[in-house]
């Protein structure tokens, strides 16, 4: 369930793109101080997405310093550092992670997921105390959302969503460090926000992952609500596409008109791409199955960052 907010590269400036790159190899240098290597194969995109939108909201000045990655040596990246939101989109991002494989593990018994959480697990150690609260909500938000897909104990489409819809909201709007401006509005227009984008992030990847939790006769909660027929995927698809894409895009006119409503110091441009381009760009992709099933998770434009 990560990976899917991403900009559109083909519609950025190069500077916004460079810029883009700086706070994901960013993200990752801050994983790698706060945490260890290990922790940092759980970097993912829609962390950095948060990192730019908090430090977008940050009255700070941001710090740069040019570092040598291991997967790219022969060139120095300009990365940002000592970054408050980066610092705290790391722990977000391993926190997900790690919940995120326990999940697995309980759904699917997958040795591999096993296998990897019981990995992460001394770095929950390192967490630091202010997002101690923000992690049990984690916690409490998978576990309510596990119970209803075992369960199917749900009727329509918003319930099913709104477990990961306010843990998304929570994290936005629960950032533990000062904001530009701040006040109860902020905060709750950055809930509205993350619930918003929250929602359409559970939507996509049920919708990714359809055609295969309906071959493997796996739990999808597209299927389970709407397929009363049972047809095929193919008919399926062509079905539910209405429903479905006006579910979708009514979640990215919310962000946008959420995301209008905060004083931006920097990152405007790089944040409208995500919002105004980037989501409807992965619906795109993920509806369309003629598409590289490598645009669909994590891969921008078939250029690694």
């Amino acid at each position: 369930m990560f990976g899917y907010v991403t900009p559109l590269k083909a519609e950025m400036k190069v500077k916004d793109w460079g810029r883009f790159k700086c706070y994901y190899c960013g993200l990752c240098c801050h994983i790698k101080k706060e945490f260890g290597n290990i922790p940092r194969m759980s970097l993912n995109y829609d962390m950095t997405f948060l990192g730019l939108l908090l430090d977008a909201l940050n009255p700070e000045e941001l710090q740069v310093s040019k570092h040598r990655c291991a997967l790219h040596p022969a060139e120095k990246k300009t990365i940002i550092t000592n970054n408050k939101a980066l610092s705290y989109a790391a722990t977000m991002n391993i926190s997900l992670f790690y919940y995120k494989l326990l999940d697995d593990v309980q759904d699917d018994k997958n040795i591999k997921s096993k296998f990897f959480s019981l990995l992460l697990s001394p770095y929950k150690k390192k967490f630091p105390s202010s997002i101690t609260a923000i992690n049990s909500n984690i916690s409490d938000y998978l576990n309510k959302l596990s119970t209803l897909e075992n369960s199917k104990s749900f009727s329509y489409i918003d319930e099913i969503c709104d477990p990961f819809s306010a843990l998304v909201g929570t994290i936005m709007r629960d950032y533990p460090y000062e904001l530009r401006d701040d006040c109860p509005d902020l905060r709750n227009t950055l809930y509205s926000l993350g619930y918003s984008i929250g929602k359409w992030i559970y939507l996509i990847d049920a919708l990714d992952d359809l055609k295969a939790d309906m071959e493997n006769k796996k739990f999808n909660p597209l299927n389970f609500l709407y397929n009363k027929e049972n047809l095929n995927y193919d008919k399926f698809i062509e079905a539910i596409k209405p429903r479905i894409e006006f579910t979708i895009l009514n979640c990215g006119y919310t962000c946008k008109e959420n995301l209008e409503k905060l004083n931006l110091v920097r990152n405007r441009d790089i944040l409208y791409n995500i919002i105004e381009l980037g989501l409807m760009d992965k619906y795109i992709n993920i509806i369309n199955r003629s598409q590289n099933t490598k645009e669909t998770k994590g891969e921008i434009n078939n250029e690694s960052i």
